[in-house]
């Protein structure tokens, strides 16, 4: 009879050296791939928030929900609820990259806000400064307000780490990716300010289109009416752009290989 021969040992070494090398190849691949669907998906919700915004301010003569004031976690008129009869599934509240709620340990950038006691909780928040806050002239309360080509630079709807967000020219950004330093009242930046997306966010714009926002192009979006100018019309750049003076080093070490704005 003829003696069937085996694999040796350094035979089966070899194979398994290969298929770990194959493992480490394609592992990154497929990480990049999975982000890559992840801020797709986003997209696609943002792409149905921009539906619903653009239906709410058609039905309210082009005015955006109330200003609500404060940080509150439990009143009816935050915009999860004021819109709430133009959405059915409330999964596209969630960026699929930030799932995990804060109350559960989730961690930014990568978590949600709330859940509140409400039972409210997402991962998008609204561009405070689009709310119909009738006394103050920086808000834009309307679409009527927004004049041609700067509607593709006004924020309405993005990845946040809080419901809603009011930057300034001069905020600063985190220290570290996902920082919850400083949010709340000062450098509120920093809320939208997220490696979600490979050194971005994605956002929802006024003229209802969506996009990547790279990270240092946040402090370059038209937030408020007066945004990089001041209120006579005079230029105005902010400070963290490279027409305000900002170098290189002055950006947190995590941010400083990020494409410059």
């Amino acid at each position: 009879m003829k003696k069937l021969k085996g694999f040796t040992l350094i035979e089966l070494l070899v194979v398994i050296a290969i298929i770990a090398l194959l493992m480490g190849i394609l592992m990154p691949v497929l990480g990049r791939v999975k982000a890559v669907a992840k801020a797709a998906v986003c997209q696609s919700n943002l792409h149905q928030w921009a539906i619903i915004w653009s239906m709410y301010t058609n039905d309210h003569d082009g005015y955006f929900q109330e200003y609500m004031p404060g940080e509150s976690q439990t009143n009816e008129d935050r915009w999860p609820l004021v819109v709430r009869d133009y959405y059915v599934d409330i999964k596209i509240r969630l960026c699929p990259a930030a799932t995990k709620p804060l109350s559960e340990r989730g961690e930014n950038p990568f978590a949600v806000w709330g859940k509140f006691e409400d039972g409210i909780y997402a991962s998008y928040g609204l561009n405070e400064y689009v709310e119909n806050r009738r006394e103050a002239a920086d808000f834009w309360k309307s679409v009527n307000n927004v004049k041609g080509s700067t509607a593709n630079k006004v924020p309405v709807f993005l990845d946040c780490l809080w419901y809603d967000v009011r930057p300034f020219e001069v905020d600063q950004p985190p220290a570290y990716d996902g920082s919850m330093e400083q949010v709340f009242g000062t450098n509120e930046m920093r809320r939208v300010c997220l490696n979600r997306h490979n050194a971005a966010i994605n956002g929802a714009f006024m003229d209802w289109s969506v996009r990547k926002i790279d990270l240092k192009e946040l402090w370059t979006l038209k937030w408020d009416r007066f945004w990089e100018s001041d209120r006579n019309g005079n230029y105005n750049p902010s400070p963290w752009t490279k027409a305000g003076g900002v170098q290189p080093e002055d950006w947190p070490e995590w941010m400083r290989s990020f494409t410059d704005y």
